[in-house]
Formats: C-alpha cells, structure tokens, sequence
C-alpha cells in the first residue's frame, strides 16, 4: 500500500527542489517528476516526490481527515 500526502510548495529552489508544508511541518521535496509545479501549488507527495498537482479544497479535506486520524490515535493511546 502507498500513501501520498497532500502539502503546499513554499519555495522552489533551481535544483528542483522545493520545500513544502505539510500542516505546519517544512520539508524539502524532489520536483523531478512535476518540474510544472509553482509556489503556492497543492501536491501530492510520495517517497520525497510530489507527483501529481492537486485541488486545494482536496488537499484541504485530505489534511484534515489526517490531522483526525491522528488525534483519534492519540485519544487511543491514551485509553490503554
């Protein structure tokens, strides 16, 4: 099973490199297979590669259910 996490670019450097955020975490990211993506874009981000250019709205609701998972995981945790 794969997963791709939504996150926004914030920065492009000239190596094709660009630094994202996923929900408040920065990380640098290959641009190698998407080199169309801007600032500002919304990507889908496997194995350190954004693949795919994605709907903020999308990206948005992908984020959220995330940011649900975990605090449900959390409350889990908590109970055992």
């Amino acid at each position: 099973m794969c997963l791709a996490v939504p996150a926004k670019i914030l920065e492009i450097t000239d190596d094709q490199l660009a630094t994202v955020d996923f929900g408040g975490v920065q990380r640098v990211i290959s641009l190698q297979l998407l080199p169309e993506a801007q600032p500002g874009d919304y990507v889908l981000i496997h194995t350190g590669f954004a693949i795919s250019v994605v709907d903020p709205k999308e990206a948005a609701i992908t984020l959220q259910m995330l940011a649900e998972m975990e605090q449900l995981a959390q409350e889990n945790r908590t109970r055992s």
